[in-house]
């Protein structure tokens, strides 16, 4: 491909409404009210879990590398470790190259980001104004990448009708063909939808034929509620033209704090994608990349992490029932619900915070408004099971306490 940066429209350069936090926006919701009873807080996908008990061991053994620089692609044993364990985890038509076809990150975040701006220097020029394709709701590091990129963010509608994923179906030739890269999060944050390999394999086919990049989010691969679910690469054909998919241990191995993860993709892209983190990125210290190693290699604690995160979900099987349109979700820890009968999002947020001392996040917060005025996120919190599983026991009872008949501020 050839690696002409597209042009960049200029109404990005402006900031746009609705692109701050929606945790910033969510504090100044509260602001005006206290917690009504000893306050618990599902409003963050912040892992509580115990962190794996080798962490100490392994930076105590590696200490002294915090005194180098680590290289920006990240040591060779910890590529060598994150292409093992891929090839272990999902069936492909071949394991990756550490040395080309893997890249450390500091956490997923930092790599979506980053890899926006990457995509929009390495694809051939877009035939209209640059595009970058996300799903509604999303994770905010999408948008912000797409503004940084200089591209146009495209929301596509992921509700229920939709199965909570965008419908590819809608998308046209002319959107399509100026499309810079397509994100895609499976399972979903915040609904836990997880795509099908038919999914994957056509938003891959959609990424070679019109020369984008897909960008594969999957960093709650290893929470799930049924099977495993699948990844992009396992459909992306034996060379991974045109994608690249993102993994993090803040959820797998409850290690937010750490900020590892890995991309593993295209090696052409990847490549051009080391290029600029080489210069505009922070390195991973290599101790934590030791780590991240152990982290890898061990299955235990991710075992136990899921059966964690299973008793939880019992639990909201048996307090939520059918309510607010629950249902298990496939994947991740999120449940997001339908709160629209109890006033919308923002005042079932204001009302669990205030009478329950529950702190959820509305869902329009995670969305942006489409052009036809609807919100995707609107009527839904998300709710993040992060507590341990008596706090998260307490949570859920106050919730159907306190929403399930609705008050007179909710009644027309």
């Amino acid at each position: 491909m050839a690696m002409t940066a597209p042009s960049r429209p200029a109404s990005n350069a402006a900031p746009q409404a609705g692109q701050r936090s929606p945790f910033a926006r969510l504090t100044e919701l509260l602001a005006p009210h206290q917690p009504g009873k000893s306050l618990i807080n599902l409003s963050v996908g912040e892992p509580q879990h115990p962190i794996p008990a080798f962490v100490g061991e392994v930076l105590a053994k590696h200490v002294t590398a915090f005194g180098r620089y680590p290289i920006s692609k990240g040591i060779a044993p910890f590529r060598e470790a994150a292409a093992n364990w891929l090839a272990r985890r999902y069936t492909l038509p071949r394991a990756p190259d550490p040395e080309t076809e893997i890249l450390a990150l500091n956490g997923s975040r930092e790599g979506l980001f980053y890899a926006a701006v990457a995509a929009s220097n390495y694809v051939a020029p877009r035939k209209g104004t640059p595009a970058i394709l996300l799903p509604n709701p999303f994770y905010p590091a999408y948008a912000a990448a797409a503004r940084a990129a200089g591209c146009e963010p495209v929301f596509l509608p992921a509700t229920r009708a939709t199965g909570f994923l965008p419908d590819l179906d809608s998308l046209t030739e002319e959107l399509l063909s100026r499309t810079v890269a397509f994100y895609l999060a499976s399972p979903a944050n915040p609904q836990g939808s997880v795509a099908s390999a038919a999914y994957f394999r056509r938003v891959a086919s959609l990424a070679r034929q019109y020369g984008f990049i897909a960008f594969s989010d999957e960093c709650y691969s290893e929470i799930y509620t049924r099977t495993p679910p699948g990844g992009m690469l396992a459909v992306a054909g034996p060379d991974f033209t045109n994608v690249a998919a993102f993994q993090s241990l803040s959820k797998r191995s409850n290690l937010p704090g750490l900020r590892v993860g890995f991309v593993a993709g295209d090696r052409n892209f990847l490549a051009h994608f080391h290029e600029l983190r080489n210069i505009a990125s922070p390195q991973v210290p290599v101790p934590l990349q030791y780590v991240a190693i152990a982290a890898y290699d061990d299955e235990a604690h991710v075992e136990d992490n899921r059966r964690l995160y299973g008793l939880k979900f019992d639990a909201a099987d048996r307090i939520l029932g059918r309510r607010f349109g629950y249902e298990r979700p496939a994947g991740g820890f999120c449940l997001w619900l339908d709160v629209s009968a109890c006033g919308g999002d923002e005042a079932a947020a204001v009302k669990l915070f205030r009478d329950a001392g529950v702190r959820v996040l509305p869902g329009s917060y995670l969305a942006r408004t489409e052009a036809d005025g609807t919100n995707p996120g609107a009527g839904y919190i998300r709710v993040a099971l992060v507590q341990d599983i008596e706090l998260t026991t307490e949570a859920l009872q106050r919730m159907v306490q306190t929403l399930d008949e609705p008050s007179k501020e909710f009644r027309s």
